[in-house]
Order: C-alpha cells, then sequence, then structure tokens
C-alpha cells in the first residue's frame, strides 16, 4: 500500500512529466518550424539564383543588343554608324564587348545588395525599381481587380453548373467558360476595340487608349478618377473575360467531386438543408483546389499583360516589358522578370498558408 506521502507525491511528479512532455513537444514543433522556414529560405534563394541566370543568359541570346538598337536610330538622323557607336558606349554606359563571365558576375552582385540597375536605352540612368515603381500602381488597377472579380465570377458559375449539372444552364456556363477560355486575349482586345468604338460607338476611341484623358490634372480628384475608371473598362473587361472561363471550369469540376464524397451524402442523410450543405461543405472545400492557382495568378499580376497593356496603350509593367524587349534594355526585361519571380514566390508562400488555415489536414501534414 503506498503512504500518505506518495499518494500526494504522486500528482506533483505526473505534473512535471507531463510538463516535461508539453515542453518536449513545443520545442519539437519549434525545429519542425524552423526547419520548414529554412527549407523555405534555401528554395527560394535557389529559385531567384535559377531564374536570374537563366533570364541573363537568355537576354543575351537574342539577336542585337542596346548599342545595335541606338545605332541603328541615330543612323536615321544622318549620323554614321561610327559616329552612332561611339556616342552609345558614352551615353549608354555599357560595353558589350564585356566578356558574359564578367556581366554575370556584375549582375549577380548588384541583386544581392537588391539593385535592380538601371535603365540603358529606355531611361538612360533612371533605375529599374524606380521604372517598375512608376507603372506597377496601373497594372495592379487593371489586372488586379479584373483578376480579383474574374476569379468569384467564376467561382460562382462553377458552382451553379455543379449544382445544375446536366441541365441547359450547365451546359451553356460550360461551353460559354471553354469558349471564353481559348480566345487569346489579343484577339478579344480587337474584337472589343473594334465594336466597342467602331461599330456599335458605345466608347470614344480616346477612352481606348491610354490609362487617362491627357487633358486630366493626374491627383487626387474627381475629374481623373472618373477619366481613369473610363479607361480601364476596356482592358479590364478583356482580362475578366479571358479569366473567368478557367476558373468557373475548374470550380465546375472541383465541385462535382466534392458533391460526390461520403461526408455530402452523409449531411443529407442527417435531413441538412441544401443551403448549408452548399455553404459549408461545398463551397469551401472546392475552393480549396483553386487556393494555390489564384494566388500564383496574383503574383504574376506585377507582370501585367504584355499584350493587352499594348494594344490599349495602357501604361503597366506589361508594356515596360514590352518596350524594353524591343529596344532589347537588358536591365529593365531583368528587373521585371526578378520582380514577377519575387511576388509569384511571396504569393505562393502565402497561398501554402491560406491552404493550412483552410484545410487542416495539410497542417498535420506539415508538422509531422
Amino acid at each position: 500500500m503506498p503512504t500518505n506521502g506518495a499518494q500526494t507525491a504522486s500528482p506533483s511528479a505526473r505534473d512535471r512529466d507531463q510538463g516535461a512532455s508539453r515542453r518536449a513537444s513545443g520545442f519539437g514543433v519549434v525545429r519542425q518550424l524552423a526547419a520548414f522556414l529554412v527549407r523555405a529560405v534555401l528554395r527560394t534563394v535557389l529559385m531567384l539564383w535559377l531564374v536570374a541566370s537563366v533570364t541573363f543568359l537568355a537576354i543575351r541570346a537574342l539577336p542585337g543588343n542596346p548599342v545595335d538598337v541606338w545605332v541603328q536610330d541615330m543612323q536615321g538622323t544622318g549620323m554614321t554608324a561610327a559616329q552612332a557607336e561611339k556616342q552609345a558606349t558614352r551615353l549608354l554606359n555599357i560595353d558589350v564587348n564585356e566578356s558574359l563571365w564578367s556581366q554575370y558576375v556584375s549582375y549577380l552582385n548588384n541583386l544581392l545588395r537588391g539593385d535592380l540597375g538601371q535603365s540603358v536605352i529606355l531611361s538612360p540612368g533612371t533605375p529599374v525599381s524606380e521604372m517598375i515603381g512608376d507603372r506597377l500602381g496601373w497594372t495592379l488597377f487593371s489586372v488586379g481587380f479584373a483578376l480579383i472579380i474574374g476569379f468569384f465570377i467564376g467561382l460562382y458559375l462553377g458552382g451553379i453548373a455543379a449544382y445544375r449539372r446536366g441541365s441547359w444552364l450547365d451546359r451553356v456556363i460550360t461551353n460559354g467558360s471553354a469558349l471564353m477560355d481559348s480566345i487569346p486575349p489579343v484577339l478579344l482586345g480587337i474584337l472589343l476595340t473594334f465594336y466597342l468604338s467602331v461599330v456599335w460607338d458605345l466608347v470614344p476611341v480616346q477612352n481606348l487608349r491610354g490609362a487617362y484623358s491627357p487633358d486630366v490634372q493626374p491627383g487626387p480628384n474627381l475629374d481623373f478618377v472618373l477619366s481613369a475608371l473610363a479607361h480601364v473598362i476596356a482592358p479590364g473587361t478583356v482580362y475578366i473575360l479571358t479569366s473567368v472561363g478557367a476558373w468557373a471550369l475548374i470550380m465546375r469540376s472541383s465541385a462535382l467531386s466534392v458533391l460526390g464524397d461520403d461526408y455530402v451524402k452523409q449531411g443529407r442523410a442527417r435531413g441538412l438543408s441544401e443551403r448549408t450543405i452548399r455553404v459549408s461543405y461545398v463551397q469551401r472545400n472546392a475552393r480549396l483546389p483553386l487556393v494555390t492557382g489564384f494566388a500564383i495568378s496574383m503574383g504574376f499580376v506585377v507582370s501585367g499583360s504584355v499584350l493587352v497593356e499594348e494594344i490599349f496603350v495602357y501604361p503597366g509593367v506589361g508594356q515596360l516589358l514590352a518596350d524594353a524587349l524591343a529596344r532589347r534594355d537588358y536591365t529593365v526585361m531583368q528587373g521585371v522578370v526578378i520582380a514577377t519571380t519575387i511576388t509569384v514566390l511571396i504569393a505562393t508562400a502565402v497561398a501554402d498558408a491560406l491552404y493550412g488555415w483552410l484545410d487542416p489536414r495539410t497542417r498535420i501534414e506539415v508538422s509531422s
């Protein structure tokens, strides 16, 4: 038989054991979290290095270089090739005869310091980060909002199509989504411009070019806001129409898969209302596979849409990239690609965190 002293000591011993077990468990979680963060950082650094290296080599594999473009332009003004090349070497601050390895090392050193370099031909001497920052607001305003709107419209249409599977509404949504997903944005932009401004005369031609009217003073005033909204309608519509089809088809497929799961059947057997099953069971789980895709799409928003911004002369990052590509501005092209890669990696990390929050099963997998 245990003594009274042993009986009083046993709970304390159990408390100590439980405390030690909790501390050990806590340390284990911290170690796992630290290991997860270290792997994530190393993976991010490796991905950035790969993208930076491939971009560096791919850009220099293109025919022509900034000096060639400059010489060609200057020859149009009557300058000889030798004079133009001499002027380009002096003004553009670039030596095309420098070895590729030397350029690569200098490029990586600048990246390690967070320096994307300076434009060599579009705006010689201007920091690339400043050029991207000046355009980024317009891209986020047009592509970002359009992507969000298209995403939620696609979820709604895909959910309806799944619930009305086999009905005429399902066929309309599915075929319409497939059609919209197959139309290239550039073709839709051209058609939209032609019909809105020429055939139907609904939108003035000047509202289909630029981000705001030339006679409006940029700033926090009502005329500028209204002008910006009028100019974003056309490119925003193109973004929405060309993205909503894919989201609707993915959502329909995901919702159909969830509707066949056992827990949905059990919910119906328990007498739960269709609205409760649709909102609490189907929609939440059907949206999970779309989270990562949406986050990655948001990351790519930074690069804008090159063709659509070119059609509507919209001053976003996509148009900047198109101009840099045409003028062989190496540093600007590299800067846009690196900025896009960074935002995609950040968006992917946010998606992982959101996925763990939305689906507890993934949290268990991460911590195990």
